[in-house]
């Protein structure tokens, strides 16, 4: 790439590929293997974190409503419990995600690490649904902190050329997270009176995060960024971030990165606990057996995200995505339904085609800022749609009530958030011949 700044045509909003592209040379190989190895850590257990209380939350409300419960009330906490974690990990995206602008991006995805095990680990001893609540916020604040320094620093750390497939291995992550929570449920037990051994796993990741904190190496073009800014004077990276020149970035950043976030949470998550009302007096393992094959279909599908974003191009892979997942999520909740045989396939196909997004997101979102706001621009993009999704959760757990506890009224209900994204990608840039600076 040239030394020398690239001013980008009037038409399009600023990209990193207006910057200079000074700075060291790349890793070793070894280095980047190990920087691949640890963000795929923290993404995995990131999905550990968000694959949970889908599973747990109705035996965890058994347990703790006692005789009050009732299948409305649980489905209810269900949303409660997801808008919290959503609404955490919303603040932990830009809070950790500018922390990792300016300590480093392994610092901090180490920080977020530790962040998400050590407030999961009490989970095992709450007591009431308000402490379990408050818990599942702080959980989030590290799941939101993980997500932009770890693609941050992997997209900064690797070639062009490898970028489509680390993007999708980082999609994957999080979805290989939630499909080893569903086979881990399979062996053991999760039900009313037993389920507070699984918080005690999810401390577990705490050991990763130290260790990251220790060994893992910087991001090369960070470091380089950090040695060039003179100006004292430069903004912080949120201020700057929504100001000209960024500002009409960042919002395209929260608009693509919202409305897959709101479709997954609101509509598609609806049918783990559907799946545990309707199947689980006949298979105690059906929930776990349902996410098992959600998770599946998701992380062929999150790792061919940005590869088809490669071939395809950026803006006709995310309406093309945005299309099928309205179609498949749908189907999912009208023509088909719990224990027939063709509902684990279409929950696997949608499983495949939703979360195409988040091998797409990865591979976009660095794209659009510069070096010195990449984690802080990622993840405001990212997460302030967990915010958007907060409360598409709870104004779903409020279709559901109205609904009269219907799962698949709510769950179609609220696919049609993907149909905002057919729309949305046309006032997107498309970034498909830029390169990282």
């Amino acid at each position: 790439m040239s030394s020398s700044p690239v001013a980008p045509p009037s038409s399009e909003l600023v990209s990193p590929a207006s910057l200079p592209a000074t700075g060291p040379g790349p890793l070793p190989r070894r280095a980047r293997l190990l920087v691949l190895c640890a963000a795929f850590g923290g993404l995995l257990f990131d999905g550990f974190e968000l694959g949970l209380m889908p599973l747990a939350s109705l035996s965890v409300s058994q347990d703790l409503l006692g005789a009050n419960y009732t299948p409305t009330l649980g489905g209810d906490w269900f949303a409660r419990f997801t808008a919290a974690l959503m609404l955490g990990a919303a603040m932990g995206g830009i809070l950790l995600g500018s922390l990792g602008d300016r300590i480093g991006r392994a610092r901090a995805m180490g920080i977020s690490i530790l962040f998400y095990s050590v407030f999961a680990g009490p989970g095992a001893w709450v007591q009431t649904q308000e402490q379990m609540l408050v818990l599942r916020f702080m959980v989030g604040l590290g799941v939101g902190g993980v997500w932009p320094n770890a693609v941050a620093l992997v997209a900064e750390c690797w070639p062009e050329k490898a970028r489509p497939t680390v993007a999708g291995l980082m999609g994957a992550a999080i979805n290989t997270g939630i499909l080893m929570l569903s086979q881990i449920a399979q062996f053991w037990s999760l039900a009313e009176d037993s389920w507070r051994w699984l918080f005690n796993i999810a401390a577990a990741p705490a050991i990763l995060g130290l260790l990251v904190l220790l060994f893992l190496p910087e991001s090369p073009s960070w470091l380089a960024s950090r040695g060039r800014r003179t100006d004292k004077k430069r903004a912080a990276p949120v201020r700057e971030l929504f100001r000209p020149p960024l500002l009409g970035t960042t919002l395209t950043g929260i608009m693509l990165g919202s409305i897959p976030l709101v479709g997954a949470w609101a509509a598609s998550k609806w049918m783990i606990p559907w799946a545990d009302q309707v199947g689980g007096v006949a298979q105690p393992d059906y929930k776990a057996m349902t996410q098992g094959w959600w998770a599946f279909g998701a992380i062929l599908g999150s790792f061919a995200g940005g590869q088809i974003a490669s071939l395809l191009g950026r803006r006709r892979s995310y309406f093309l995505i945005s299309l099928g997942s309205v179609v498949l999520t749908v189907s999912m909740f009208q023509l088909t339904a719990p224990l027939q045989p063709s509902f684990f396939w279409i929950v696997f196909a949608q499983g495949f085609v939703a979360t195409l997004f988040f091998g797409w997101l990865p591979l976009y979102l660095p794209e659009l800022f510069p070096t010195h706001v990449r984690a802080t621009g990622s993840g405001i993009s990212y997460n302030v749609g967990r915010f958007a999704t907060a409360g598409g959760v709870l104004a779903a757990g409020l279709l559901f009530t109205a609904f009269g506890g219907s799962y698949p009224g709510v769950g179609t209900a609220a696919a049609m958030i993907y149909a905002l994204g057919m729309i949305a990608i046309w006032w997107a840039p498309d970034t498909t011949r830029r390169s990282l600076a």
